[in-house]
């Protein structure tokens, strides 16, 4: 198949495959082909047609989408695109913040994470918005309303109620990991199938690529596409799509003016499954579940790896109670300069089950000179979250969190 197995050094040529053929419809006809954004020229004006009418109780907003990205392929009797990645856009009629924020789901998830809440309430998108931002919304390439595919894009997996209530809405009823307990925020209580909440969550959950280094080479050119096509733009990743998020800064740190990676996929090299009890985790397989330690896919280093085999790989000796042991660099580590060159935040909720390696990733980060900044969401009062922490009962003080560290950092 065409999309699958890419060398490493790919990205440009897969950034020349997925060709502008699909560039936005004019403006008339879909919204979402973006006007010139703030910092790159005059912000767009509103029109009489786009302003709120008189004695309208909220200002109104525009909204449209588009397609990035993908390319004509022949497959049997039938032409086919591949590669194309769905945007959905928003913005307040009179965009306040210089540069726009694109959000980029997780695992067996679609950009539907952001738009509300599991118990209907308006999401980050909308809070973004009220805030000024023009926010752009993906589906990862090969999932959700960007198309799914089989013969084109090989193998699904999906992720069933057991695996998600576990670790992601009422890891407190399983209790895998020292913080599961203290997970509350799920709306109307533990976060299981018969909660409207949960099964209103559940009904979104989609099938995703199998092959999680062939999601990296189709996602990371795509997002770096949609970049160049709106401007410089702020990052805001999710999990498993902190995986793009790190590689689209590498690629292209002049276009990521921040990465807000709410606990990104992690930790660092290898994967770690939870059992509870003392010992409460293990390292899930032998194999590096990410070459790079942040990746699957190639990343700048100084000195230049060339192969994974480059990095040498070394295990803490001791953790901090609730931690695991983490996986970093030996010395001399190599560093990461263009990741450097990016304001970077990673965001840990306090129920999570990424409260016990989080700082692994922060510490690889560190080590390599990119030295991201940490929030931690119960230092800042904001307790019981777990990893949904977007649809769950303070989605909105959260939200607050993230965009009081851009005003900080984002010039």
């Amino acid at each position: 198949m065409a999309v699958r197995g890419i060398a490493n050094g790919a990205l440009a040529a897969l950034l020349a495959a997925h060709g502008a053929i699909m560039a936005a419809a004019p403006a008339g006809a879909q919204e979402g082909a973006p006007p010139q954004p703030p910092g790159q020229g005059s912000a767009p004006a509103s029109s009489p047609a786009s302003a709120p009418a008189t004695g309208a109780s909220e200002p109104v907003t525009r909204a449209g989408y588009f397609y990035i990205g993908g390319r004509y392929q022949k497959l049997g009797d039938k032409t086919v695109m591949v590669g194309q990645m769905f945007v959905q856009s928003r913005a307040p009629v009179r965009i306040t913040q210089p540069y726009p924020v694109v959000m980029v789901h997780g695992l067996a998830q679609t950009g539907v994470n952001f738009l509300a809440t599991a118990d209907g309430r308006p999401g980050w998108v909308q809070r973004f918005v009220e805030k000024g931002y023009r926010v752009y919304v993906v589906d990862q390439v090969g999932r959700g309303r960007s198309g799914t595919n089989p013969e084109v894009y090989g193998p699904y997996d999906r992720l069933g109620t057991r695996s998600l209530e576990k670790t992601y809405t009422a890891p407190e009823v399983y209790d895998l990991f020292p913080q599961a307990k203290l997970h509350t925020r799920w709306p109307g209580g533990a976060g299981v199938q018969g909660n409207p909440g949960f099964d209103q969550f559940f009904a979104s959950q989609v099938p995703f690529l199998a092959n999680g280094q062939q999601t990296e080479e189709l996602v990371d050119p795509a997002l770096v596409a949609l970049l160049e096509k709106i401007g410089p733009a702020i990052l805001i990743t999710h999990g498993q799509s902190a995986l793009f998020g790190w590689a689209v800064s590498d690629a292209r740190p002049d276009l990521v003016k921040a990465h807000v990676t709410v606990e990104p996929n992690g930790p660092p090299f290898f994967d770690v499954q939870f059992r509870g009890g003392k010992e409460f985790w293990e390292k899930s397989g032998d194999g590096r579940a990410r070459a790079y330690g942040l990746t699957r896919m190639p990343l700048t280093f100084d000195p230049p790896v060339k192969a994974p085999e480059d990095l040498a790989v070394v295990q803490q000796a001791k953790a901090a109670d609730g931690h695991i042991r983490c996986w970093l660099q030996a010395d001399p580590a190599r560093t990461l300069p263009n990741l450097a060159k990016v304001p970077a935040v990673v965001v840990t909720a306090e129920a999570s089950f990424h409260a016990t390696y989080d700082d692994c990733t922060v510490a690889f980060l560190a080590q390599a000179g990119a030295r991201p900044d940490v929030i931690r969401l119960a230092d800042q009062g904001l307790r019981g979250n777990g990893h949904m922490m977007m649809l769950e009962a303070n989605s909105d003080a959260v939200a607050d969190a993230l965009a009081a560290w851009l005003a900080s950092r984002v010039k």
